[in-house]
């Protein structure tokens, strides 16, 4: 994928690219469509770790994020790689486990640098979003909350970059 000089591309990115990431990626892509802005903000997700890779997101995030009205049934786990840190504008991590992981992968002299996802929140700012794949469905619930949050931040920043863009959120 080359990037338009009109487009910013986003990858969130957690362990095993199957609860937090993925979620991450429904629901801001939801965000951006309703924001009309489909074309100019491409966005994807990946995990640090292979353990999943070509597997739909955990059964108990799909059923959050539908619970909600986000449809994650499309996604397939995949793993970060090194072209990511070419091909996207934002490298979002969940927690700082995969962001040191992402910063240890990224090629020398890579402009973009990893940041964590919920820099872009006011009310989660510098906190990870946990990981709830151990835990129960509330886990699930609450990993939502801090990525609907974080999202609306994410997409105020992404729209000033790209002109300003009205807000229709």
């Amino acid at each position: 994928m080359e990037n338009r000089p009109d487009t910013v591309s986003v990858l969130f990115v957690c362990m095993g690219n199957i609860c937090r990431s993925p979620t991450a990626h429904g629901v801001f892509r939801q965000r951006v469509a309703a924001a009309g802005l489909s074309d100019r903000i491409l966005v994807e997700s990946a995990g640090t770790h292979a353990y999943h890779v070509g597997h739909p997101p955990d059964d108990r995030s799909q059923a959050a994020a539908v619970a909600r009205g986000y449809d994650l049934g499309d996604l397939r786990a995949r793993l970060v790689s090194r072209g990511d840190f070419s091909r996207f504008d934002y490298i979002l991590a969940m927690d700082e486990d995969n962001l040191a992981e992402l910063k240890r992968m990224a090629p020398e002299g890579s402009v973009v640098q990893p940041r964590l996802f919920t820099e872009y929140s006011e009310t989660y700012a510098g906190r990870e979003v946990p990981d709830p794949y151990t835990g129960g469905a509330q886990g699930f619930a609450d990993v939502l909350d801090m990525i609907e949050d974080t999202s609306t931040g994410l997409l105020e920043a992404i729209k000033k970059e790209l002109g300003g863009t009205p807000s229709s959120s």
